[in-house]
């Protein structure tokens, strides 16, 4: 039951009441103040705490390229460079490589522009760094397409393609033709340059699909005076007929709303939140309509948090409801997050793609120990691209479910495994390549747990256990409890990367009372990408023995298991990489 004759406060609105009627009504002899009220004070813009610093700009990472001083050191490529480096992830060639931005399919290629150190493996000194494809799978380097300059650093942002030159910016040639025979427009990415003292919002355009821009000659196209305002996304909303941007005033914890007809000239529409998980700050906010299976759509808005994640670190969140062009509404108070594991950060959806299809990359990776670990040459890999859709769970609600995009294409002959009935107690296994991708997919159903058996720490009504081990006494484990309906993802026995934040034992739940599980495993060097329920449950974590994973064992305990599918398939090296293969 709600009360409207109250106004609803956010939760610093209601923190800041409860403070100010403290001060007021707790001191004794306390009374009413009948002076005339006072005239509110202008808003002011979203700063960072700490304003003293000078050298790097407002984040909550540190950016040790930034530090005065630092000399960059020759890049030394080591072994485990070469061990841990993905075969089918995109990662750096060297360098310190973090969110990706600027996602865009251009009507031939889909560009991974990211947010890029080139001169040594750790944050700071930002550009954009470039990759091309034709499948999302397998990418060509390109040339750095946005350099930080003397404006700043080149911070996360988006790029749009202006089909129709909106913004005026796409002159015609001599021919009266701008790029690729068109009449129309180019690509346009819209970033934020970001230095101690500002962050503001900078325009560029490219003439030749996205290789190379040129920034806007009046340039800042939005700065409201803040250190604290970033990463912006862009989209065409077609009821309105205008430009949208989604922009985090990252220390408000807000997501603010602008719209557009120019893509130059931006006009403020609202502000989401303060709401959602606790933390420092909002990160690279991503609003997109996606399809809810059984018909119909919703909005989704992503918003990623650094740090302030339940499981450490940082974290993307997402919430769901409808955009109407101004305003985004919650359909209720509950936050989802895309990933129950710690390595997924600062999703980003593309832009551009036919027939409304959702497809978002996420940076392989937490800001809790990304500086640190094994690799010295290059530091950072991206998730695979992922299809997004909406479903309802086991409740009722309506979550993201996320599943690898296209990666059938690289499969390789698939392994035999004959496995389809595991007793109580028992084991199977199989060899793996060495240094191979692989896929693996797996349905399983645990029976009942026999009557009469003390409960011992197997489970109290079973547990079927899926080990990717070597003879060196590793092991990485998914495992499903059928008491429970949950799954839980064991780290904690690979011996390759030790770090206090570097947590090792995650979980989910599935499904309640029901004793059947299906899972797709996506291993790959140092990645791990978990797909449960459909992909209503996505564990995406960094994995780091110290000698390859060369068998797969499968164990059911205190129940016996009905394997009712199993397929695993290596798959083919997609990036041009020195790698284990």
């Amino acid at each position: 039951m709600t009360d409207d004759r109250f106004p609803r406060l956010s939760r610093r609105g209601a923190l800041s009441s409860l403070m100010a009627l403290g001060a007021a009504g707790m001191g004794s002899g306390a009374r009413a103040d009948t002076s005339a009220p006072s005239v509110p004070a202008a808003p002011t813009p979203p700063q960072a705490p700490d304003r003293l610093r000078k050298a790097e700009p407002n984040a909550s990472h540190p950016s040790p390229a930034d530090q005065p001083g630092v000399v960059s050191r020759p890049v030394v490529k080591t072994q485990s460079d070469i061990f841990y480096r993905p075969t089918i992830h995109f990662s750096p060639t060297s360098g310190f490589m973090n969110d990706p931005n600027g996602l865009i399919f251009d009507g031939t290629r889909y560009h991974l522009y990211y947010q890029y150190d080139p001169f040594a493996p750790y944050a700071g000194r930002v550009h954009w760094g470039h990759a091309t494809s034709t499948d999302m799978l397998h990418w060509q380097d390109q040339p750095i397409a946005i350099p930080e300059t003397k404006d700043g650093e080149a911070y996360t942002g988006c790029a749009v393609m202006d089909t129709t030159n909106a913004s005026g910016l796409f002159d015609p040639g001599p021919d009266g033709k701008i790029q690729d025979g068109r009449t129309g427009g180019g690509m346009v990415a819209i970033y934020t340059r970001a230095t101690p003292q500002r962050q503001a919002q900078y325009l560029a355009t490219s003439r030749d699909n996205g290789q190379t821009f040129t920034e806007y000659a009046h340039n800042p196209i939005l700065d409201i005076g803040s250190n604290s305002f970033r990463d912006p996304q862009v989209l065409f909303h077609k009821p309105t007929n205008q430009w949208v941007m989604v922009i985090a005033k990252s220390r408000l914890h807000q997501i603010a709303f602008y719209a557009s007809i120019d893509l130059i000239h931006w006009v403020h529409l609202s502000d989401f939140g303060p709401s959602g998980l606790f933390g420092v700050d909002y990160e690279c906010p991503n609003l997109i309509e996606i399809p809810l299976e059984g018909g119909g759509t919703r909005w989704v808005l992503f918003v990623s948090v650094n740090p302030g994640g339940p499981t450490g670190g940082s974290i993307t969140q997402y919430f769901v409801g409808t955009f109407d062009g101004t305003r985004f509404s919650p359909d209720d108070t509950v936050i989802g997050l895309t990933d129950f594991a710690k390595d997924a950060y600062a999703l980003q959806v593309y832009s551009g793609m036919t027939d409304g299809q959702a497809v978002s990359i996420a940076w392989f990776g937490n800001w809790q120990y990304c500086q640190e670990l094994p690799t010295q040459s290059w530091r950072g890999t991206m998730t695979l691209p992922r299809t997004m859709t909406l479903r309802r769970d086991f409740a009722g609600w309506i979550r993201l479910a996320q599943n690898p995009r296209g990666l059938e294409a690289l499969r390789g002959p698939a392994i035999p495994f004959p496995a389809t009935r595991l007793a109580a107690g028992s084991s199977t296994q199989v060899s793996l390549p060495p240094g191979t991708a692989l896929d693996l997919a797996i349905s399983v159903t645990v029976d009942e747990r026999p009557h009469g058996l003390p409960l011992g720490d197997k489970g109290r009504t079973g547990r079927f256990v899926i080990v990717f081990g070597n003879e060196q006494g590793e092991s990485l484990t998914i495992g499903f409890d059928a008491f429970s309906g949950q799954l839980w993802l064991d780290r904690n026995d690979l011996r390759g990367f030790e770090q206090p934040f570097f947590t090792g034992e995650f979980s989910t739940v599935l499904n309640p009372d029901d004793r059947h599980f299906e899972v797709r495993i996506v291993l790959d060097a140092c990645t791990l990408e978990i797909f449960a329920n459909g992909g209503l449950s996505v564990g995406t974590a960094l994995i780091y023995p110290v000698a390859p994973l060369d068998f797969l064992r499968l164990e059911a305990s205190g129940a016996a298991a009905t394997v009712e599918k199993l397929a695993l398939y290596p798959l083919q090296k997609a990036m041009d990489r020195e790698t284990a293969v």
